[in-house]
């Protein structure tokens, strides 16, 4: 016999919601967060990148509109990301939401480049992940990624999130670097059920002098 699940719908939009921790905070995004932001793109040039979707410092204002109206159309939550002394370092999202279905993808995601690889990105995931399952009561958390982004493809999978497949020429790149290329998208997932062995690695990961 398997558990009931419930056939209510998501709330649309998603209410915004505040996420803290010791290393840093995930925020309802705003224009305030502008010129963080800008600043933290520019730590790497990270807009550069072919196979993300960073935005520049000049497109900054636009992608904040573009995420605030999504969120008003229901398809979207967008965060920043702060640090401890409460400045953005980069932006997330629970995005392509699925209301009637109970499944978000965490997404649309990128930090500067001096936070990268540092506890701040696993703990903003599993504040995410839990506010997903416990909160929303979400049946699966979806990741998606371009093939030939590696390194996140590494950090989803450090989660313990699980390969769906590949969508095979998904989308159109229009990065300048990469116009008209095809992208190859991974799908990975983890499903409720597996949300308490997930959790459990994550908080393991989290206590260690190095986090994933």
């Amino acid at each position: 016999m398997t558990a009931a699940v419930s056939t209510d719908p998501l709330p649309s939009p998603l209410p915004w919601v505040t996420l803290t921790g010791e290393q840093g905070a995930l925020v309802p995004l705003a224009h305030a967060h502008h010129d963080d932001l800008c600043e933290a793109t520019r730590d790497g040039e990270l807009w550069r990148l072919w196979y993300t979707s960073v935005p520049s410092p000049e497109d900054m204002a636009a992608e904040i509109d573009r995420r605030l109206a999504l969120h008003a159309q229901g398809s979207m939550l967008p965060f920043a990301i702060l640090d401890t002394t409460g400045k953005a370092v980069g932006m997330t999202t629970y995005m392509n939401i699925d209301a009637a279905n109970r499944r978000v993808e965490i997404g649309s995601t990128w930090y500067r480049k001096a936070v990268q690889r540092t506890g701040l990105n696993s703990e903003c995931k599993l504040a995410l992940l839990r506010h997903a399952f416990e909160a929303l009561n979400c049946i699966a958390v979806e990741f998606r990624t371009h093939f030939m982004n590696h390194q996140s493809r590494r950090g989803i999978e450090r989660l313990g999130a699980k390969l769906d497949g590949i969508l095979r020429s998904h989308q159109i790149n229009r990065h300048p670097d990469a116009v008209g290329s095809l992208r190859d998208t991974c799908v990975y997932s983890i499903l409720a059920h597996e949300w308490p062995m997930v959790e459990a690695h994550l908080a393991h990961q989290l206590s260690k002098p190095r986090a994933i």
